[in-house]
């Protein structure tokens, strides 16, 4: 389960140096000017709650605060405002890469991302030899990752990252990864996360997508919702009237 009450988001917009002699003497010259915002509002006094077992999409235009709100419901950002509540254990699927390292190996590289992902030792040991033959990467997985091609990371990064059973998959932008001949494997790999029972929250700007895995959509715009409910009729309002919104 996951529940949002009344939150709020606010990047700060002030330069590092803002208590500089440069930015005091800018402050004494444009004190009686109207001052710039100080802050940014990514997320506007947000509730929602999703229940367990739901397989809820987001949606909305660029910059309408869906990364933020997985962010949110991930652990990584703490709201400015409001609460946040988790039961169950969170896997975000945000940034396949996140704590892999060039200087290690492959080895070392699955044991930290599933360190990360929340696993434990004894599932880690487990799960690598599956990890390093979905890789495909054979005697690369014994090398630092500094000497992989890009497609050889990714197809690490991808397979360690999805080797995962979590209560909650909190997914943004999910896509196949690494060579051609991997991309169909990959599909495969994320369509059963998708389709497994569990909570899950997807990101995407593929309508389709969304659609197909999701029963339930959220439509973000602006750091707000204007829209929750079943996926098809959300989806028909979002694809008739955000067009006209981007204007």
């Amino acid at each position: 389960m996951i529940e949002l009450k009344n939150v709020s988001i606010d990047y700060p917009l002030d330069p590092a140096d803002g208590a500089s002699l440069k930015s005091a003497l800018l402050n004494v010259f444009n004190r009686n000017r109207k001052q710039p915002k100080s802050h940014y509002r990514a997320l506007d006094d947000v509730s929602l709650r999703i229940n367990k077992g739901e397989r809820v999409g987001l949606i909305g235009l660029n910059g309408a605060g869906k990364s933020t709100i997985l962010r949110v419901m991930s652990g990584i950002f703490q709201p400015s405002h409001g609460s946040v509540q988790i039961v169950g254990r969170v896997s975000p699927l945000l940034d396949f890469a996140t704590g892999l390292e060039l200087h290690h190996t492959g080895l070392e590289n699955i044991r930290i991302r599933l360190m990360f992902l929340g696993e434990s030792p004894a599932s880690i040991e487990r799960k690598i030899g599956d990890i390093a033959e979905f890789s495909e990467l054979g005697e690369f997985i014994h090398l630092p990752a500094r000497t992989y091609s890009t497609g050889m990371f990714m197809r690490l990064a991808f397979a360690t990252s999805t080797a995962i059973n979590p209560e909650i998959l909190i997914a943004d932008e999910v896509v196949g990864a690494g060579d051609a001949q991997f991309a169909e494997k990959a599909r495969q790999r994320i369509e059963e996360l998708l389709s497994g029972e569990r909570t899950t929250v997807l990101s995407s700007h593929s309508m389709d997508l969304i659609r197909r895995f999701c029963h339930r959509v959220v439509w973000l715009h602006h750091g707000r919702i204007i829209a929750d409910g079943d996926s098809d009729a959300v989806i028909k309002d979002y694809e008739a009237r955000a067009p006209l919104m981007e204007r």
